[in-house]
Order: C-alpha cells, then sequence, then structure tokens
C-alpha cells in the first residue's frame, strides 16, 4: 500500500492491472470490466471478541462489588449553590436521609454503587450486541476468502470477488510483473538464496530472511513519486494481513558522505509522499566498523510482519 492506498493485485482472473501514478494505485480495468469491489483488511471481529472477553471480566468485578455494597440509593439535590446528599434505605422513601459531607467514606459507598448499576446495565446491552454479532460472523471473512480462493483457476476468469486468502493475495501480488534497476554487471556479485542478484551482502541477510518467514517481497521495485521522479526501494515488502506495501531502505555506506547525504535527499522526497518511517518506511543503516546484524534484521521483521 502507498499512502494508504489499498493495492490490488494484477490478475486476470481479477481483471484488472495495477498503475503506480503520484505514488498511488489506479485500478485500470481490463476488456473484461470486471467490478472493482474488493473490501479493506479490517481488525473488526477480532477487537470485538478482545472486547466481549473485556466487559465480560468488567461485569464479574461489578456484580461482585455490587453484591457486597450496602443497601438504600443516595439522592442528590442540586441547587444554585450547593450539592446535598441523602440516603433513601428503600423504595417508599422518598425524602431520605441527609449525609453530611463530612461522611467521605458514606457519600462515596453509594455513589460508586449507583454509577456501577447504571454501568451494569450499559455492560449488559454492549455484551449482547456483542454476543449477537460475533454469533452470526463467526469465521465470515475466511468463508468470503475461499468462497472464490477455493474454485480452480478456471472458474476464477470469471469472477470478480470480493475478498481472497492471503495466499491467494500474496501469490497475484508476487506475479505482478516489473522491471528492476539495473544493476552493472561490472560490480561485485551477490546472490541471495533465492538466486537474485542484489547489490550487498547485508542485503543477502535482509532478503534471506525476509524469505524465511515466507514474506513477500519485491527487490528494486519501482516508485514513481509525486514529483514524477521513479525510485528504486531496496526492498518493498507486504504486510499480507493488512495488504499494504513496506518500502524498506538499507543504508550500507553512512560513512561515506556523498552516499549519506544521497541518501538523506532520498528519505525527503520519500516523507513528501507519505511515505513515513515507522509506518510504511523501514530504515537499516550500517559503516564499515558497524555492519548490519542478523538480530537487528529479525527484530525488525518481527515488529512489522509478525506480530
Amino acid at each position: 500500500m502507498s499512502n494508504g492506498i489499498r493495492d490490488h493485485p494484477d490478475s486476470d482472473a481479477w481483471g484488472y492491472v495495477l498503475a503506480k501514478t503520484d505514488n498511488k494505485r489506479e485500478v485500470i480495468t481490463t476488456k473484461k470490466q470486471k467490478r472493482n469491489l474488493i473490501t479493506k483488511p479490517t481488525k473488526l471481529y477480532e477487537e470485538a471478541r478482545k472486547r466481549y472477553q473485556d466487559l465480560l471480566a468488567i461485569r464479574e468485578e461489578l456484580e461482585a462489588s455490587l453484591s457486597k455494597a450496602p443497601p438504600g440509593k443516595i439522592h442528590i439535590a442540586k441547587s444554585a449553590k450547593r450539592t446535598q446528599f441523602y440516603l433513601r434505605e428503600d423504595g417508599l422513601d422518598k425524602t431520605g436521609k441527609y449525609i453530611p459531607k463530612s461522611k467521605t467514606s458514606v457519600i462515596q459507598t453509594h455513589l460508586q454503587k449507583a454509577y456501577d448499576e447504571k454501568e451494569l446495565k450499559l455492560l449488559n446491552i454492549e455484551i449482547s450486541s456483542l454476543e449477537n454479532l460475533l454469533k452470526h460472523s463467526d469465521g465470515i471473512i475466511k468463508k468470503q476468502q475461499i468462497l472464490y480462493s477455493n474454485n480452480p483457476t478456471e472458474v476464477k476468469n470469471y469472477i470478480s470477488p470480493i475478498d481472497v486468502t492471503d495466499e491467494d493475495y500474496a501469490a497475484s501480488w508476487l506475479n505482478t510483473p516489473y522491471t528492476g534497476k539495473e544493476i552493472n554487471p561490472q560490480l561485485p556479485y551477490f546472490e541471495t538464496g533465492r538466486k537474485e542478484r542484489v547489490r550487498s551482502k547485508s542485503e543477502i541477510i535482509i532478503a534471506n530472511a525476509l524469505a524465511a518467514h515466507e514474506i513477500p517481497y519485491k527487490y528494486e521495485c519501482p516508485l514513481k513519486l509525486s514529483d514524477g521522479k521513479v525510485i528504486y526501494p531496496d526492498f518493498t515488502v507486504l504486510n499480507v494481513k493488512e495488504r499494504r506495501e513496506i518500502y524498506w531502505e538499507h543504508r550500507g555506506m553512512m560513512d561515506d558522505k556523498q552516499y549519506s547525504t544521497g541518501s538523506v535527499m532520498r528519505l525527503k522526497a520519500m516523507n513528501k509522499d507519505g511515505i513515513t518511517l515507522g509506518i510504511n518506511l523501514i530504515i537499516t543503516e550500517e559503516t564499515t566498523i558497524s555492519p548490519l546484524e542478523t538480530k537487528e534484521v529479525e527484530m525488525i521483521i518481527n515488529k512489522y510482519f509478525l506480530q
């Protein structure tokens, strides 16, 4: 994903291809004129389940607290100058016994009880709503995805899905053709475990680590910025769960003044297009005396792609 815009993979079965314009993705329909109804990734149900469990725990605590609360209800009388508290011991008591403000603990206990009773009613309403949501939507996203992805290719060619499995999405993303930046044949030859040629030993470390975790990536895939300039981020990596691209730049000669100056300018250009460090941009750096470490790469991969 670029600038928060969702990418759509290039696939004959889906009937459209991707074009990069001003660092955004545009959908260009093919002759099939397929629909563009792809849903965005959501954590709605995951968050709903978490919320549901939290509310159940809170309800249990409130019920336990209310079971120990003293009888009676507090009545609050307000006037322009002061607020007074009265304890009504039962429903027939319309006046109540005045509680002086010196009895702080009594006031606090009954006010907390009144609050907890109202909160418990609201909690029960929300819990009931979440139960209904989760009951009728359990696994619905997965069902929507496999509705398309479980079909043979011959069937897929006739269908425009609203969602696909992560595996289908990643495969289609990887199959989107691109022309990387040419590497001078006279430069030292570095090759990844996937037999890709890269520019340094550190890039081998990054590529091999991504491959080991089965994280889809493209090496030096062109990216057109809003000013028309085309750059080639070292790695364009797909966060499959979130269906978005993250760019990984490795700055390998930061003790070289000319190189570091160019790297800073490149970073500024990317920032202008919404490619922001910590969000959709990863930067690793090294110098002659401080090389890139495998442990560092693994920590980054875990943070951005495995959690």
